[in-house]
């Protein structure tokens, strides 16, 4: 398998290294080991807001398991999720946490996260129900609990899981975290991880503006940890960065993606064996995923539509890890990818 990666990277050459020098396209990465999961809903009916999942061996095209259709179907909460994020935890499990909301009950509805486990990545158990109104006091009329994510913190021994909340009185979202052991139960009483409520928009003049989908990424090359999220005033991804996990993170925002169109539910996974970074987005107004590729957190170079496949799976704001080719076969094996 390393061997065909590497023959493929070798025929893509004068291709690749065109578009790097005359077009501003990155040099692909070439993945060296292991494969890929992308784990993402497909649009906003009941039906479509369920958790699907796509494999790759390459890091750039994807091809979707079981046909499409969905492998987990949601039986608490609303019974639909979104923004699923997936990870590999530290006590060997997988886990998933997702947004539970139905999008056709309006889009300042929910209150609630959803959460699954798994041992093999094909059977998810223990489907749990977070509610961020049981905190009480600002948080009893939550009416956003948006894109969660979780990130370890070594500092304190546990999970922190960071989203997007809003409330009835204050409908400005911000990105707030807690701290779980089991991912079903917040331990800790949320606190504000970082929020643009005295931000001014420029074009209205209004005072506090959105910010939702966030994504944190450490980097070990400058110690900062990166934090990016949906720069409401642009439609475009956007970063803050701090030396510490819970910040403080810098106030002002600085835009970083490079496509033309509105995009949100940003998500960056390594290319393994390399110090190359996608950043894979829901350009979500034109049906599209954008890629674009960076290696220093900071500075990106689009990727070549020509190089890499999602589209066809009509992917939503999702998320993507790296897994073993031992598990890439296994999810083929029970799933079946399509051709």
């Amino acid at each position: 398998m390393r061997f065909v990666r590497f023959f493929m990277a070798f025929i893509m050459i004068g291709f690749n290294l065109f578009n790097y020098l005359f077009n501003d396209y990155a040099y692909p990465a070439v993945s060296t080991d292991g494969a890929y999961l992308f784990c993402y809903f497909t649009g906003n009916s009941p039906e479509e807001q369920r958790i699907h999942l796509a494999v790759s061996t390459d890091g750039y095209n994807f091809k979707a398991l079981n046909g499409n259709n969905a492998v987990i179907t949601q039986t608490l909460g609303e019974k639909c999720c979104r923004d699923p994020y997936i990870l590999k935890a530290n006590d060997g499990f997988y886990y998933i946490i997702a947004t539970d909301m139905d999008a056709e009950k309006g889009w300042t509805s929910n209150h609630c996260l959803v959460t699954w486990k798994s041992a093999d990545l094909i059977n998810w158990t223990d489907e749990t129900i977070i509610d961020i109104r049981d905190f009480g006091g600002e948080f009893a009329n939550t009416n956003r609990a948006w894109a969660p994510q979780a990130i370890w913190d070594e500092n304190v021994g546990m999970y922190m899981v960071y989203w997007a909340n809003s409330t009835a009185e204050n409908d400005i979202a911000g990105h707030y975290y807690s701290y779980t052991k089991d991912f079903k139960k917040l331990e800790t009483e949320p606190k504000v991880l970082y929020g643009r409520w005295d931000a001014v928009n420029p074009d209205t003049g209004a005072v506090g503006i959105q910010c939702i989908d966030g994504d944190i990424i450490y980097n070990e090359k400058d110690g900062y940890y990166y934090l990016y999220f949906k720069h409401d005033e642009t439609q475009k991804i956007a970063y803050v960065k701090s030396k510490n996990l819970t910040g403080p993170y810098d106030t002002e925002p600085v835009i970083c993606s490079l496509g033309y169109w509105g995009v949100e539910g940003s998500s960056m996974y390594r290319i393994t064996g390399t110090n190359a970074w996608m950043m894979v987005m829901d350009e979500y107004g034109q049906g599209h995923f954008f890629a674009q590729m960076t290696r220093d957190f900071k500075n990106f170079r689009k990727v070549n539509r020509k190089v890499y496949s999602m589209d066809d799976l009509s992917p939503r704001h999702g998320s993507v890890m790296a897994i073993s080719m031992k598990e890439y076969r296994a999810l083929v094996d029970a799933y079946g990818v399509e051709k």
